[in-house]
């Protein structure tokens, strides 16, 4: 019966060192998945870190293209006002010497038909200086249209660009 006691210690002692052993490999192996797991995570959150200061980055560029474009078209339109204030001055003076022109034309004299001639001179040199003056009015505010529409088209495709860039 001793030996019988032993043989079952030993047993019992034998598959207590197999449990242990077991327990010991599936607590290593939860340990280096843990682990795996802690590194694969991090990765993780260092890749969405490294994305997101990309992505900040990015928009940060695009903002900052779009505000030199849009200061760029500013100065575009102040250049382009500048222009056509002059131009406004150039043609005011180019209404008024016509004005003046048309007020001129006219024959003094005592003979009806040179009279009449000048009558007629004097309506004809005041409707070409309306018409003139309609005429430069008109290109003024054509020519700061297209100014406008050139600066805001440019100014889109600048934009644009910095966006797909």
């Amino acid at each position: 019966m001793k030996s019988l006691a032993i043989r079952c210690a030993l047993l019992l002692a034998l598959l207590g060192t197999y449990w242990l052993t077991y327990q010991h490999g599936r607590s290593v192996e939860r340990a280096e998945a843990a682990a795996a797991s802690a590194q694969r995570d991090s990765g993780d959150r260092l890749a969405e870190v490294i994305g997101e200061r990309a992505a900040r980055q990015e928009e940060q560029r695009r903002a900052q293209a779009q505000e030199e474009a849009r200061a760029h078209a500013q100065e575009e339109r102040k250049i382009a006002d500048a222009g056509a204030a002059g131009a406004d001055a150039v043609g005011q003076r180019l209404r008024d010497e016509g004005a003046k022109l048309a007020a001129t034309v006219s024959c003094p004299g005592t003979d009806t038909a040179a009279v009449a001639r000048g009558q007629a001179a004097t309506r004809a040199a005041m409707v070409l200086s309306d018409l003139l003056t309609r005429a430069d009015a008109r290109a003024g505010e054509l020519a700061k249209a297209y100014d406008r529409a050139r600066i805001a088209g440019q100014t889109c495709e600048a934009s644009y660009n910095a966006l797909i860039n």
